[in-house]
């Protein structure tokens, strides 16, 4: 079912798999269309399509409060206590991250600063599909609400019935979100970025969501700003000589579970915890429910591989760029100064990776498909913007005029030399 590989120290980078983020021209012509649908035909078309492909009447696109409250009402108490656990955890996290404006005092009386001021209006895709998953809201709400973000909406698909889950609904609740839709896939995120009769149009849309979402999304990048293009879950575990197989088996499937296209890789010193971690697999796959989907994942994209050294093993893991990374071994501190490229980080052999899912803190909306080379989790600065302040006095900008002149000039540019010399009364 996966395979073990010795990796070369010569070639080691020719062995480890290579995946593209997105294989979309196939679906492209398709979000085109519907992108434009919703462009010209707003609440209409986002109520054909809910028809269409969830198999959901949907007179009413919004959710009202009353919807909302009955939901939360229903959701088993015990859920809800863990959910607003969950909430605390990633509010304490995120708030340290909350950046504030500054006024710095230069000499002739200049003047210098920056204003944090929020994104004022953001859209939030929630996924349906497979799994209703309010973890996700949390993790993009909270965020935006410490921003301050004055609207934030959650647009996620219906199901058959017309309605979204009571767990997505108790989440936004929890979160505090100000409005919630009945629309799921491409539609959803053209009716967040253009607007229609019912749905506000946004500045930016977060979220995960499939290939259609995703494309969605990058077309729509320039009219709105997007989090990122996000692709298949990932999980890499890098594992000494000690490490427990069945605890590294467990790890690796809670994300081979969540799509057949999701990446499960171990990397070990220790060939005897290679071979054994792949019988664990073997045993502990036949357990779950959704068993079909992690056995397809693993075939096709989980591996194991076996490495001279732990610092070996953390060169592939820096090449690889993995959305989550587990350092398993007994004094994990000792590698965190070797890793450059990694979404998130979980160290020692009792910091699975689902506890960060859920309620560690630290957010999950993450960096994949070796972007985590360049990009980070999504935080607090995702819903800011940074507005530059600047004041000159007279004298000020008399004495540096003419070196701006210099400079304008050198470009071709006699309209900006202008400008900063008559100032100064001389335009020589």
């Amino acid at each position: 079912m996966i395979k073990i590989e010795q990796l070369s120290r010569d070639r080691w980078r020719e062995q480890i798999p290579v995946r593209s983020q997105f294989e979309y021209a196939d679906v492209n012509a398709s979000v085109e269309a519907i992108l434009k649908d919703v462009l010209e035909n707003g609440d209409e078309a986002l109520k054909r399509y809910n028809l269409k492909f969830d198999h959901a009447e949907t007179p009413e696109l919004e959710v009202s409060k009353e919807e909302i409250e009955a939901a939360v009402s229903r959701v088993d108490p015990e859920f809800l206590r863990v959910l607003k656990e969950a909430a605390d955890h990633i509010k304490s996290y995120h708030e340290k991250q909350v950046r504030h404006d500054y006024i710095t005092h230069e000499k002739d009386g200049v003047v210098l600063g920056q204003m944090i001021l929020p994104i004022e209006k953001v859209g939030i895709y929630v996924p349906g599909g497979t799994a209703a998953l309010p973890s996700t809201l949390l993790m993009n709400a909270i965020p935006a609400k410490l921003a301050g973000v004055n609207e934030l909406v959650v647009a996620s698909p219906p199901g058959n019935n017309g309605t979204i889950p009571d767990v997505i609904l108790a989440a936004a609740y929890v979160a505090g979100v100000d409005h919630v839709y009945r629309v799921g896939g491409a539609q959803a995120i053209a009716a967040l970025a253009y607007g229609t009769e019912t749905i506000p149009a946004v500045y930016k849309i977060v979220g995960p969501g499939n290939i259609y979402v995703s494309m969605a999304k990058k077309m729509v990048y320039g009219k709105v700003a997007i989090d990122m293009i996000a692709g298949p879950s990932e999980v890499m575990v890098v594992a000494d000589e000690n490490a427990n197989p069945g605890w590294v088996a467990a790890d690796m499937l809670s994300q081979a579970e969540h799509d057949k296209l999701s990446m499960a890789i171990l990397v070990t010193n220790s060939m005897d915890v290679a071979e054994k971690t792949a019988k664990e697999l073997e045993k502990q796959v036949e357990l779950l429910p959704r068993s079909q989907i992690a056995k397809a994942s693993l075939d096709n994209y989980g591996r194991i591989f076996v490495t001279d050294s732990m610092e070996g093993a953390l060169d592939v893991a820096n090449e690889i760029a993995p959305e989550h990374l587990e350092i398993y071994t007994d004094r994990p501190f000792d590698y965190l100064g070797m890793i450059r490229n990694a979404g998130s980080v979980f160290l020692g052999p009792y910091t699975t990776e689902p506890l960060g899912d859920y309620l560690a803190g630290p957010n999950h909306v993450l960096p994949t498909s070796g972007t985590a080379k360049f990009a980070s989790a999504l935080s607090v600065d995702d819903f800011i913007k940074k507005t530059q302040i600047s004041y000159f006095t007279e004298d000020a900008v008399c004495a540096l005029a003419d070196d701006v002149a210099v400079f304008a000039r050198q470009e071709g540019l006699e309209a900006h030399a202008r400008a900063a010399l008559i100032r100064k009364g001389n335009l020589s």
